[in-house]
């Protein structure tokens, strides 16, 4: 059985998710997870855990990049040796890689190198460009969205608005609310 994984770093990002699906059940998926959450987040990454869970001796894990499993090459080797364990193969679409032969496996570990690689200089030159910005006194940072709304939290908190109702509201998530309503 082929079960397939899509996932997608924000809420927002929902023509990618419908591209990833489409193409797992193009792929033949007979099974699919998905989930949109940053990868670097793994401990809040539970529909992979539960695809990993799912996954049978003779069935494939199938994703459409590579991206979109692991971003480190430890943990993208960490997933491949829990797949074998269970006699479960790894496919990425978009590389053509299938871990049932030695080649596969060879080029997933190669690429998968290259690929930290890769986001580790970008995140290097994001720091650069941060820095050099905030010498220039062009970077403030993100605004605040939530402080910001502080006063309009505390007015509908004393409404006897719930948690989830002045978030909803006011658009921001229910944990900023609560964190500005318990430190005031």
């Amino acid at each position: 059985m082929k079960i397939g994984y899509a996932r997608t770093s924000t809420l927002d990002q929902t023509a990618g998710l419908d591209a990833q699906r489409r193409d797992l059940e193009a792929a033949g998926c007979e099974k699919l997870f998905e989930e949109q959450v940053s990868s670097v987040d793994k401990a809040k990454r539970v529909k992979l855990g539960d695809a990993l869970e799912f996954c049978r001796e003779g069935d494939a894990l199938v994703v459409t990049k590579l991206d979109r499993l692991a971003r480190s090459t430890q943990h993208l080797l960490s997933i491949v040796e829990g797949l074998e364990a269970k006699g479960v193969s790894l496919e990425i679409l978009e590389m053509g890689i299938d871990t049932r032969n030695a080649t596969g496996k060879l080029m997933l570990t190669m690429l998968g190198g290259i690929a930290e690689f890769e986001r580790r200089i970008m995140l290097e030159r994001q720091r650069e460009g941060i820095a050099k910005a905030k010498a220039e006194g062009k970077y403030k940072g993100r605004q605040p969205t939530a402080r910001a709304k502080a006063e309009e939290m505390h007015r509908l908190s004393g409404e006897g608005r719930t948690r989830r109702e002045i978030a909803e509201t006011l658009g921001v998530s229910e944990r900023s609310v609560y964190r500005v309503l318990s430190n005031s």
